[in-house]
């Protein structure tokens, strides 16, 4: 199987090769499994344009993995990890949601915006810098799920080119992955957690500021809730 990475990044090129996490962490992959990168560097670019872009590019048996820069790759067999994964959903994640409930602006929370969902939750991200690092574990996993985290999103890209599924431009970042995910749903693909190991150097969080309130209001008003 061989897998294309996508990722956008404000570094350059050389810089990514050596400053960012994802960056130094494909190699070892590389040498298990056949690695393409498609990389954005220097992008200024709603993520969604990037991603669709490499859709586009892509061969139909492509498998796609949509990561952001900012994670480091931990296990050294993910080809071989997605390549089970991928015989039982269609599109694959590291953390996720059994459910969807109307008002939920985030895969991990209830409504109310502040309680974990604690017992549909599926998943687990190591989160920090190489060296400061802690687990967050969400729940079992493998389980199929209804919303995944945007960190890291792998699918064959022809089903996605079937299917016509992609990712709306109307979200420059924040809800690009739930918008994703009710897409796919809606398109009848099969979502669901696998165990990967990643490091995420991001925590999340953010909920508060004007371009994830500006996103969820887009989010809203396309889905109806």
């Amino acid at each position: 199987m061989s897998l294309t990475i996508v990722t956008a990044t404000r570094y350059s090129q050389q810089e990514f090769e050596q400053q960012s996490l994802l960056g130094p962490t494909l190699r070892a992959v590389h040498t298990l499994t056949p690695l393409r990168l498609r990389l954005f560097s220097e992008n200024q670019q709603p993520l969604p344009h990037c991603y669709n872009q490499a859709i586009d590019e892509a061969d139909a048996d492509d498998v796609l993995v949509f990561v952001h820069d900012d994670v480091a790759f931990d296990d050294w067999m993910l080809g071989w990890r997605l390549q089970e994964a991928l015989l039982s959903f269609d599109v694959v994640g590291v953390a996720g949601n059994r459910r969807r409930q109307d008002g939920k602006m985030t895969w991990l929370l209830l409504p109310d915006g502040q309680t974990w969902d604690h017992a549909q939750l599926s998943g687990a991200i190591m989160h920090g810098e190489p060296g400061s690092r802690r687990l967050t574990y969400f729940g079992p996993t493998p389980a199929p799920v209804m919303l995944l985290d945007g960190v890291l999103l792998a699918v064959h890209a022809g089903l996605l080119k079937s299917t016509g599924v992609r990712f709306d431009p109307l979200f420059d970042f924040h809800f690009y992955d739930l918008d994703f995910c009710r897409t796919a749903t809606q398109n009848g693909l099969r979502l669901g957690t696998w165990p990967l190991g990643i490091t995420h150097a991001s925590t999340g969080g953010g909920y508060t500021s004007p371009k994830w309130q500006r996103n969820g209001e887009n989010y809203l008003k396309k889905w109806g809730a």
